[in-house]
């Protein structure tokens, strides 16, 4: 077996190594692509159904007055951040619900 022969042999081993590698690291990868697809798909659902509920509370909204542009960012600039407390609002009158009994 002359040098070249022996010389070809040794990149071969070399090149079959590298593609072996190559392969375990592609099965990763293909692993990873189908764990993102997995998330994309619930981040898609997440959107799908976050859009239903925006339909369904504009529905319910159809028959609220908007206010003024200039009023309604008042409004929400002051209250931005916070959660409303009914009881320690006396402007507003609201009776708390009452938990059913004999359910």
């Amino acid at each position: 077996m002359g040098f070249r022969t022996l010389a070809i042999e040794q990149r071969s081993e070399e090149v079959w190594r590298l593609l072996g590698a190559v392969k375990t690291d592609f099965v990763t990868f293909g692993d990873l692509l189908a764990k993102t697809k997995k998330q994309l798909d619930t981040v898609s659902n997440t959107l799908g159904d976050a859009e239903v509920r925006t339909r369904a509370i504009e529905r319910k909204l159809r028959g609220v007055e908007a206010l003024p542009e200039a009023e309604a960012a008042q409004l929400l600039a002051h209250d931005q951040g916070s959660v409303i407390d009914i009881d320690a609002d006396p402007e507003l009158d609201i009776a708390s619900p009452t938990p059913d009994k004999g359910l």
